[in-house]
């Protein structure tokens, strides 16, 4: 009956192709990658939010993360106070202001 089967012989492993720099090279490609296409432009968007934070002044008309819109009344070192209409004053976080309207936007204010 071991004429049907024939043996398996055991072959020797082929030499791995390339060096360790070649495996190493995908990992490293897409760290690159992943740090143009996400962490950069993320940074970038919290720089501008700050610029935009630390720039706030009296009468700027401003739009929070929760929609409101209003016109600032007093500023803080944390919190900032809106008029959001008249005589209705509000009193929200300053890292909560998401824009700064263009002057006149709110004109019912």
């Amino acid at each position: 009956m071991n004429w049907l089967i024939s043996d398996a012989l055991a072959q020797t492993a082929p030499a791995p192709a390339g060096s360790a720099w070649g495996s190493l090279l995908l990992p490293i490609v897409l760290i690159v990658v992943l740090y143009f296409v996400m962490i950069r432009p993320q940074v970038k968007r919290q720089k501008e939010h700050k610029a935009l934070i630390d720039g706030l002044v009296k009468g700027d008309e401003v739009v929070t993360l929760g929609g409101m819109t209003g016109r600032i009344v007093d500023l803080g070192d944390n919190f900032v106070r809106l008029e959001v209409a008249d005589n209705v004053i509000i009193k929200v976080r300053r890292l909560a202001i998401e824009a700064v309207l263009p002057k006149g936007s709110l004109k019912e204010l």
